[in-house]
């Protein structure tokens, strides 16, 4: 059986995503219309899960302040896994113990 999801499915769950986060935001529809300058169809679309342009999904994405997250859509590929981590300035730092620098001398000299 094969577990990969179908695009409709993706879209279905983008657009329940980005409804529940514009309620928790405290926005209807119209004020996301308002901020974004997609029309009140599509984002009812979208969060319907039709599918919509993909000029409008980012437009609604910034609109919701997501813009941050639109990178991890498709990752830069040159970066390593921990960039995308969250960086935190209270962990602690490894810490390396310093040494005295000696001369090195093989087993037989004096």
């Amino acid at each position: 059986m094969d577990d990969q999801k179908t695009y409709q499915e993706f879209i279905k769950e983008l657009g329940q995503k980005i409804k529940i986060y514009r309620i928790m935001k405290e926005m209807s529809q119209q004020d996301l219309m308002d901020k974004s300058g997609v029309s009140k169809r599509s984002i009812s679309r979208l969060e319907q899960g039709e599918s919509v342009q993909v000029d409008n999904l980012f437009k609604i994405l910034l609109a919701l302040d997501l813009g941050d997250n639109i990178e991890l859509l498709v990752p830069d590929q040159t970066k390593r896994p921990s960039y995308y981590l969250e960086k935190s300035e209270d962990k602690p730092k490894r810490v390396r113990k310093k040494t005295e620098k000696k001369d090195f001398k093989w087993g037989d000299e004096e």
